[in-house]
């Protein structure tokens, strides 16, 4: 008897070749986004890591369609029908932004209305998104706090007169009420202390079920540890790797050399730093992004590699080793 196949699910997010590049003046490119393609299930966490200025963050705007007007994108990113490459922006504001895709956002400040104190906004989300009426307003903003670790006696704050980490977790307490098949973390533990960290990613992964994932960009690779069920490695606009956590920060660890190197940088491993710097996303070399870091380059590397089996390297895993570059 021949057994039966479950069907498996569309993927809450699919990602297609996105590319994203700023026009400057006197014509010339910055490259920030290259060729990304992942997809993202229902129930799971996806962590994407990698240095400040990588790209992770132009790639959470593209998803949002918030980037400036000098950007250019390509590929396709979908949430069931929808591409949010190709939505307007009525379509984007009216369906997509927290409703489909709760944001996060790294810089809470500029996202929080100044001249309204916490609770009003959260009521207001509360309505719009959960339909929430008076009189239970009031409790209602009090338990979305809570969620995200908001102490209520700042509720009737105004945005400035919120500390780093409050602003921070007053952004996450709004982005939870939508319940969004996606919740987009871009850097959510900004200004947190470890134990806040903790809490905060937590409270985070709780929003992933049955119909919700979450995709969590951050450089703080305990937090990923701590919660992603797979990590993906973005270096000089690229994903290099794609990778589950626990082969990851596990046995047998990264196969990219830059990955491994990411590791290796922390503290409480080898607390060894990569040598060298990433090259500007305005003058990309032609080969691989980081052959002039990596001690196993060689002439391979003058061709950008492909993506084979989960990672983007002439010679994975054997150059993992790194050492001072060749000279």
């Amino acid at each position: 008897m021949t057994a039966v196949t479950e069907p498996v699910p569309p993927p809450v997010l699919s990602v297609r070749g996105l590319s994203v590049r700023f026009r400057m003046r006197g014509g010339t490119f910055v490259s920030a986004v290259t060729d990304a393609t992942f997809d993202l299930a229902a129930g799971e966490c996806l962590a994407l890591v990698g240095e400040s200025g990588c790209g992770k963050s132009v790639l959470a705007s593209a998803l949002l369609g918030l980037l400036p007007r000098n950007a250019e994108t390509a590929g396709s990113a979908h949430i069931g029908d929808a591409d949010l490459l190709a939505a307007d922006e009525r379509t984007l504001a009216r369906t997509v932004r927290g409703r489909r895709v709760g944001l996060v956002p790294q810089s809470p400040a500029a996202h929080l209305t100044p001249v309204r104190t916490v609770r009003s906004q959260l009521e207001e989300t509360l309505r719009e998104l959960a339909g929430v009426r008076r009189p239970q307003l009031r409790k209602a903003a009090e338990a979305a706090a809570e969620r995200a670790a908001f102490p209520a006696g700042h509720l009737d704050r105004y945005p400035h007169e919120l500390s780093g980490g409050l602003a921070q977790r007053a952004a996450t307490a709004l982005a939870l009420i939508g319940d969004a098949p996606l919740l987009l973390a871009d850097e959510p533990t900004t200004g947190l202390d470890r134990d806040l960290v903790d809490r905060t990613v937590d409270e985070l992964r709780k929003h992933v079920g049955e119909d919700r994932a979450l995709l969590l960009i951050t450089h703080d690779l305990a937090a990923a540890e701590r919660i992603a069920d797979r990590v993906a490695v973005m270096y000089a606009s690229r994903i290099v790797e794609l990778a589950d956590a626990e082969d990851f920060f596990g046995d047998p660890g990264p196969r990219h050399p830059y990955a491994r190197g990411l590791l290796n940088a922390l503290p409480e491993r080898e607390f060894t730093p990569i040598p060298g710097m990433p090259p500007e996303l305005s003058a990309l070399p032609d080969g691989c992004a980081f052959a002039a870091r990596c001690a196993g380059a060689d002439e391979a590397c003058g061709t950008v590699p492909k993506p084979v089996a989960g990672v983007a390297c002439h010679h994975p895993r054997t150059a993992a080793v790194l050492e001072a570059p060749r000279a």
